[in-house]
C-alpha cells in the first residue's frame, strides 16, 4: 500500500486534496505537523509520496513550500493539479441561535492558518470586525484547538471535513472572499506516478544567472521565446548564499521529451547560467485528478 503524506493534522485542504487526487487504489495518508516534514518523511522513504500546496489564486505562491522544494534534491515533482479551498467558519452554536449571524454573533477569537485569514477579510470585515485571531499551522488545528477550548466565543477557519471530524459546527459555508479560490498542488517523490490520463506537461526549472553577465536574464528569456515555448511562471527567490543573489524559479509548458526544450536549456547553459531541473510531470485538470 503507498502512503501519501500530507500536512496535517486530520481536515486539512491539504487531506481533502490528497484524497481526491488519490482516489483510486489503496493508499494511506499520513498527516504531519511541519511541511518540512512531509518533505523528510518522502526523501527517507518513510512515505511514497508528498502532496504540497505550491500556489493559490488569492494569495500567490506558498513561498516557504517553494524553498523547501528547492532545498530537499532528491525529491522531482510528479505531478500537478489544483483543487478549489473552501473556507467555513466553523465553531459552537449558541443554544438559543437557529441560523444567520446569529450563529456566530458570540465569536471573539478566531484560531487558524494566515493565508486562510487572508482568503476570508472581507467576509471577517463585515461580520467579525472586532475578533481577534490567533496563526497556527494549519486550518485543522485551528479547528482542533476551537474544539478543545469549550468556548462558543473561539471559532475557527477550516473545511467541512474537519467540522466533521472534531464534532463543530457550521457557522457560516463559503466565506472565501472570490469564488475563484484554488490552490494548486504538486506532489513530489523518487517514483513516477501511474496515472497516465492527462496530455498536458509541465517542466519546472531553477537558473542561477552568473554574476558578471549583463543581460543574463533577457538572453534566457529570449532562449525560450524564438523557439515559441510558454513559460506560465518565472519568479525570483534568494539564494540565502549572500545578499542581492537570486536564483529563477520557472514554470514552462512542455515536456523534456521534446526537441527544443533540451536545446533551450543548453543554450541558457552555454552563457554560464547554472540549470536545475526540479520535475517534468503531467499536470491534471480538476475534473480528471481521481482518475
Amino acid at each position: 500500500m503507498k502512503r501519501i503524506a500530507f500536512l496535517g493534522p486530520e481536515g486539512t485542504v491539504s487531506q481533502e486534496s490528497a484524497r481526491y487526487f488519490f482516489a483510486e487504489g489503496p493508499y494511506e495518508f499520513v498527516p504531519y505537523a511541519l511541511m518540512s516534514d512531509v518533505f523528510a518523511a518522502t526523501a527517507d522513504g518513510t512515505v511514497d509520496y508528498g502532496v504540497v500546496p505550491i500556489e493559490n489564486t488569492i494569495e500567490g505562491s506558498v513561498k516557504h513550500h517553494i524553498d523547501l522544494l528547492v532545498e530537499e534534491e532528491t525529491l522531482p515533482i510528479q505531478g500537478e493539479w489544483v483543487y478549489p479551498s473552501i473556507q467555513n467558519l466553523i465553531g459552537r452554536k449558541p443554544a438559543a441561535a437557529a441560523s444567520g449571524e446569529a450563529q456566530f454573533a458570540s465569536v471573539r477569537r478566531i484560531v487558524s492558518k494566515d493565508v486562510a485569514v487572508a482568503q476570508c477579510q472581507e467576509f471577517l470585515r463585515s461580520k467579525l470586525p472586532n475578533a481577534e485571531f490567533e496563526y497556527v499551522s494549519s486550518t485543522a488545528e485551528g479547528v482542533r484547538m476551537a474544539m478543545e477550548s469549550g468556548d462558543e466565543t473561539v471559532a475557527a477557519i477550516g473545511t467541512r471535513m474537519s467540522a466533521e471530524l472534531y464534532g463543530l459546527d457550521l457557522l457560516a459555508e463559503n466565506i472565501t472572499d472570490h469564488d475563484n479560490n484554488y490552490t494548486r498542488f504538486i506532489v513530489v517523490g523518487k517514483d513516477r506516478l501511474a496515472k497516465h490520463c492527462s496530455d498536458q506537461q509541465k517542466t519546472t526549472i531553477l537558473v542561477t544567472l552568473p554574476e558578471d553577465y549583463p543581460g543574463a536574464l533577457h538572453q534566457v528569456l529570449s532562449a525560450f521565446a524564438w523557439r515559441r515555448i510558454n513559460l506560465s511562471k518565472i519568479e525570483s527567490r534568494p539564494t540565502k548564499k549572500k545578499l542581492g543573489s537570486y536564483y529563477f524559479y520557472m514554470d514552462i509548458e512542455m515536456s523534456l521529451d521534446t526537441v527544443l526544450l533540451p536545446a533551450a536549456l543548453q543554450e541558457i547553459e552555454a552563457i554560464g547560467c547554472q540549470v536545475r531541473t526540479l520535475g517534468s510531470y503531467p499536470i491534471f485538470a480538476y475534473h480528471s485528478a481521481g482518475c
